[in-house]
Order: structure tokens, then C-alpha cells, then sequence
């Protein structure tokens, strides 16, 4: 017996793999195994967002400058972001 593992996660029914897509041609069997105590957050759960800005605005490192890297070649010019 051959196998195949496709991570992902299971919402309202349906299985959405997060792994790159088999060309497997043909019917197989499947065998789909869901971990319950793994609860998968939604992308309106914005905890992990606030906590990034958070992070942002409190810091207190040295900003970096273009002059920084002199070996880096954008091939392009420089865009300045303003706050």
C-alpha cells in the first residue's frame, strides 16, 4: 500500500489542503484524520494583527537604511514610504 499525506485544515465540511496539489489520476480511497484539540483560527481573528502593530509602533531598534546593505543591487530606484 502506497501513501500520500495532504496537511490542510477541515471548515463547514469541506477539507482545504494546504499542501501542493497531487496530480494523482484516477479514484482512490482516502482516509481524511482530523486533530480536535487543534482548532485552527480564522483570518477575522485579528489578535495576531494587533499584537504585530503593537510590536511596531513600540520599537525602539535603529531603522535601517539603503546605505545599510551596499552589496544589495534593487535594480531599481529607491521608493521612500512616509508615516
Amino acid at each position: 500500500m502506497q501513501a500520500q499525506v495532504f496537511e490542510g485544515y477541515f471548515e463547514n465540511g469541506q477539507f482545504f489542503s494546504q499542501s501542493k496539489s497531487s496530480k494523482l489520476k484516477g479514484r482512490y480511497r482516502a482516509v481524511l484524520t482530523v486533530v480536535l484539540d487543534e482548532q485552527i483560527h480564522d483570518d477575522t481573528d485579528q489578535g495576531w494583527i494587533d499584537e504585530l502593530n503593537e510590536m511596531i509602533a513600540t520599537d525602539t531598534s535603529e531603522k535601517l537604511r539603503i546605505e545599510d546593505f551596499p552589496r544589495a543591487d534593487f535594480s531599481r530606484e529607491s521608493i521612500e514610504v512616509k508615516p
